[in-house]
């Protein structure tokens, strides 16, 4: 354990139960196809400098056929979650209101 990690500062002692937890590797909760290129959206559940992490990121194919990340993409933090959903639901009803989907599964 590095110094001073997991130690109350106010009252000098540890905390037991206080750390999140953590995911010793990536999540991946979704992906599908975003083009006729084979470039794909992945949504994924991460750990990153203690940072419990959604990322949802767009990755190319490369040449020898393995999806890699691009820079093009939103990570934040998981208790942002909710706002996220909240807003791509507002989006989607937007979208419908303004004639840009019909319905389920449309694209």
């Amino acid at each position: 354990m590095a110094a001073g990690a997991g130690k109350d500062r106010r009252k000098g002692g540890l905390i037991m139960g206080a750390r999140k937890p953590e995911l010793a590797e990536p999540v991946v909760v979704d992906q599908f196809w975003a083009n006729r290129r084979h470039d794909a959206i992945i949504t994924e559940l991460s750990t990153y400098k203690g940072h419990n992490l959604i990322n949802v990121r767009k990755h190319a194919m490369s040449k020898d056929g393995r999806l890699v990340p691009t820079a093009k993409g939103v990570a934040i933090k998981v208790t942002r979650l909710p706002d996220l959903a909240k807003a791509i639901n507002k989006a989607l009803d937007k979208a419908r209101e303004l004639g840009l989907l019909q319905g389920e599964g449309d694209e």
